[in-house]
């Protein structure tokens, strides 16, 4: 793929628009701050239209705006363009407005500076420190323009002051002779070389910026390509090994993230069309951009470089389903991700939740697990997804035993996940025994349910009814002939939040509890109470069925993965079905209950409370 197919891949009608802009487009401020998005986004030529659309209504009824902000973002995306001269115009028109004088002459400076004509560049950047004198970057290519001007008494006296100023001014640090001292601040941080470069080459010291990524010790890609951009600018021979450099280099905690970035890695992609990692980083910057086609396009040109890269594979699943909506492709491309390399813990808990997304069975995704044990252990969320499976097919003890010899440790996302197994198994085991008879060997299980032991790595939410186990606790009691007891756990049982809800978030209450209430009421002998919570199970289900859903803009500790994404309203259907049958149940109406059971796990065939309460039947 050359460097200019990737740029107009994409997959949608294009979304570059605002609804301002609808209305107006030549709306100045709409056009400024979209302009600014697009540039953000790494899209410098789509950014230069809307600077310019801004400037043309700024510009129609007088020359010299109030407000020249537009031209300073044109003059970025000119610069990030390769079009020097036209930049330079473009911020010394900026400079018109005091606001950006400081912005506009640092930039005119910078570029003076790519030109040679030093005392021009220092006039510039003087200007630019009578609006901010103590702007780092601005009086550190000061010390250097004074350099060049054979000033070196007044440029080092210059450094001490900014050091004075800011001991963590690294240009200023290194200008100055102390190479050590700014290498112990930069403590071998890819991200400060690679930024201090980047000060050196905006005005055009690319040997200076050379220079200094090679005096980084970590072993990033991003280092090796920057060296290529800058290098290619005076040594072709250097730029074409630091090229062959990069490619060579780990993967493993490269994070491209600055426009800068998108320079190097497509300058790697012209110069070495054989490196398979420049598109891959690209891809990845793109796709946190939001720049999803560019991004699946890059990553595709990776994989069919180098097929033998698991993490661009993956990479290209979350594309296909998560923007093409492709879940079969997804599926291949994650399959193909983790067979180049089974010791992937992470690989195998994603190819799992997709598996689920996919609806496959859950016998044969406890099948997959199984096989890859030595793999699935390695991680917490990883193993009790393995429990669940378990208490899904009734194989309760051997989940049990599971989560009480290990040690879980708390995630994120991971809230009441281990603790609702720990319990789903032992009150599932209880009432193995109640149904056997055994009522004694049930409450024994259903005390330990209440109580969650250290290694859980979590304890009872506030607030926790426990309804279920306490009504079986009461039927334990029963059974024993402990009449007193029994009230006393089905009195307690029966109270809780009536009102059902969505089940968003794992700290609601499972919908499961209301059911439980109406049992426990039912058997206290309150029919009228017990009738209340059925029907207000089914009226819900019935009142929501055809609700759009959305996550709420401050949404916090959802409670599965959201590594694919989700229809939240057939998920939404699913969950009415599934209080409908609860509701169904408790009013006895056994039919509609398999009817609404069944069309629940038509859609989701893992859901847990589905397949455990359809037993009841």
């Amino acid at each position: 793929m050359h460097i200019e197919q990737y740029r107009h891949a994409t997959y949608l009608p294009d979304p570059y628009y605002l609804e301002a802009l609808k209305r107006d487009p030549g709306d100045i401020r709409a056009n400024n701050a979209y302009g600014q998005l697009l540039l953000r986004r790494g899209l410098f030529e789509k950014s230069e239209a809307y600077f310019r659309k801004a400037i043309e209504r700024m510009t129609a009824k007088n020359p010299n705006p109030y407000d020249s902000e537009a031209y300073v973002n044109l003059g970025l995306s000119l610069l990030y363009q390769g079009r020097g001269n036209e930049a330079y115009d473009a911020f010394y028109k900026a400079t018109w407005t005091a606001a950006e004088q400081e912005t506009g002459f640092y930039h005119l400076a910078a570029i003076d500076c790519r030109r040679g004509d030093y005392r021009l560049a220092l006039e510039h950047i003087d200007r630019s420190l009578v609006r901010n004198y103590h702007n780092l970057k601005a009086r550190a290519l000061r010390g250097m323009i004074l350099t060049e001007l054979g000033r070196v008494s007044e440029a080092t006296n210059w450094y001490q002051q900014n050091l004075e100023l800011d001991a963590f001014d690294y240009v200023s640090r290194i200008e100055s002779g102390d190479i050590e001292g700014a290498l112990a601040l930069m403590a071998g941080r890819a991200s400060s070389f690679i930024e201090c470069a980047i000060d050196y080459a905006e005005a055009g010291f690319y040997r200076k910026a050379v220079a200094v990524l090679d005096l980084c010790p970590a072993g990033s890609p991003m280092i090796a390509y920057h060296k290529a951009l800058y290098a290619g600018k005076y040594d072709e021979a250097l730029a074409k090994a630091a090229l062959e450099d990069a490619a060579r280099r780990d993967s493993l905690y490269c994070f491209p993230n600055k426009p800068e970035d998108i320079l190097a890695l497509e300058y790697a992609m012209d110069r070495n069309p054989q490196d398979a990692k420049a598109p891959y980083y690209l891809g990845c910057l793109f796709y946190d951009k939001r720049q999803y086609g560019r991004a699946a396009a890059l990553w595709a040109l990776s994989a069919e470089l180098d097929p033998a890269f698991p993490t661009v594979w993956r990479n290209l699943a979350l594309a296909y389903y998560n923007k093409q909506k492709s879940p079969e492709k997804a599926r291949e491309c994650l399959e193909r991700a983790f067979h180049l390399d089974e010791s992937d813990a992470r690989v195998l808990l994603e190819l799992d939740q997709l598996y689920r997304k996919l609806n496959m069975p859950i016998t044969e995704r406890l099948a997959f697990l199984e096989d890859h044990k030595e793999t699935m252990f390695i991680r917490d969320d990883l193993t009790i997804e393995y429990c669940t499976l378990l208490c899904d097919l009734g194989r309760y003890e051997e989940a049990f035993e599971i989560i009480t010899n290990r040690k879980f440790h708390p995630w994120e996302g991971g809230e009441g996940k281990v603790t609702t197994q720990y319990a789903v198994a032992l009150t599932q085991m209880a009432r193995r025994s109640l149904n056997a008879g055994d009522a004694a060997k049930a409450k024994q299980l259903l005390e330990r349910a209440l109580v969650f032991p250290h290694n859980l790595g979590e304890g009872k939410l506030e607030g926790a009814k426990d309804n279920n186990i306490y009504y079986f606790l009461g039927q334990c009691e029963r059974m024993l002939g402990n009449e007193d007891a029994a009230r006393a756990h089905f009195t307690r049982a029966a109270i809780g939040d009536e009102e059902p809800a969505s089940a968003m978030y794992y700290n609601d209450q499972p919908a499961e509890m209301i059911l439980y209430q109406g049992l426990a009421a039912r058997a206290l002998g309150d029919e009228a109470r017990a009738s209340g919570r059925f029907h207000k199970l089914i009226a819900y289900g019935e009142k929501h069925y055809y609700d759009e859903v959305k996550i709420d803009y401050f949404a916090v500790s959802l409670p599965d993965l959201q590594l694919f994404d989700e229809d939240l309203t057939v998920r939404n259907r699913v969950h009415c079905e599934y209080l409908i049958a609860l509701g169904s149940y408790g009013l006895g109406d056994r039919a509609r209950a398999a009817k609404c059971y069944a069309a629940a796990l038509a859609i989701d065939g893992a859901h847990q409370g589905v397949i455990l309460h359809r037993q009841l039947l």
